[in-house]
């Protein structure tokens, strides 16, 4: 049983994944449906499963979207979020961070609890992700940390020039959500970065519906792209650099990424040598 006592409670109707199943709200339908629903794939909200020892939100069964360790809620638990921190190899010290796509609030988290000179925003579309925010333990908002239930591609439009780190981890039920892979997004995300600026996006499900924004992110970013593979999740991970002159020195990085690992706890050498066998292989 979660913490989250007042949120709507049935066990789980999924024989591999069992606990229990947490609805941001009562539904209309009786428990019957309620269930066969969940099975089929046709409940329209994202779910929580907490199985005492993790709640993991998903979009449907197939698709784990976030997962948050009862005992660590600021962990980060799924390898392609620790391995997204790989910006702190080329900028440590971020001062605008934003994030598209909330999940489970896993990035945000770490970042406003690990990076104390950085601000945060989150933009989320779906207030059905939104309504799990508390489940998740995620900050209330302040100085260093907004959401907002907003467009993605329309707040980067609108945001001030010069955007440290831009996260995209933004999804629907089939995988990645197309409507931020086109050229025009790219550009207005190019604009939009400072000058040393990274786009970091997470690119989940079918290969085929992202294929094309490869080449289109690649021309404007003008080569200084990598596809990063994430063992064991199913994912790859596009790292972006805005600078002209970008031209990493691996060599002095494993220094770098060797404290990194010490101050906080994530395989930052590994990420910087696939990182640079991706880079090598471009």
């Amino acid at each position: 049983m979660s913490s989250a006592s007042t949120w709507f409670e049935i066990p789980s109707p999924f024989e591999t994944v069992p606990g229990s199943v947490l609805l941001a709200d009562p539904p209309v339908t009786n428990l019957r449906k309620l269930r066969e629903m969940l099975r089929d794939e046709s409940y329209p909200k994202p779910f929580v499963i907490d199985d005492g020892d993790l709640l993991t939100l998903y979009f449907n069964i197939r698709l784990i979207q976030s997962v948050m360790r009862l005992d660590d809620p600021d962990a980060l638990e799924l390898r392609y979020t620790q391995k997204m921190m790989s910006f702190l190899l080329f900028n440590p010290h971020p001062e605008r961070i934003m994030q598209i796509g909330l999940g489970g609030g896993s990035l945000a988290k770490f970042c406003y609890r690990r990076l104390p000179g950085s601000v945060v925003t989150i933009a989320e579309i779906n207030p059905d992700v939104i309504a799990f925010r508390d489940i998740f333990r995620l900050p209330v908002d302040g100085p260093r940390l907004k959401l907002l239930q907003v467009d993605g591609a329309k707040y980067v439009a609108g945001a001030t020039p010069g955007i440290d780190v831009l996260l995209i981890d933004a999804f629907d039920k089939t995988g990645f959500a197309p409507e931020l892979a086109s050229r025009d997004f790219f550009e207005l995300v190019f604009d939009k970065l400072s000058d040393n600026g990274q786009m970091i996006m997470n690119l989940a499900g079918d290969k085929r519906r992202y294929r094309s924004l490869l080449g289109e992110v690649t021309d404007v970013f003008d080569q200084r792209v990598v596809i990063v593979p994430v063992r064991g999740d199913g994912n790859s991970l596009l790292m972006a650099f805005k600078a002209r002159n970008f031209r990493p020195a691996w060599r002095r990085l494993e220094k770098h990424a060797q404290l990194l690992k010490e101050q906080y706890g994530l395989r930052f050498p590994d990420f910087l040598d696939k990182i640079e066998r991706a880079w090598q292989q471009r």
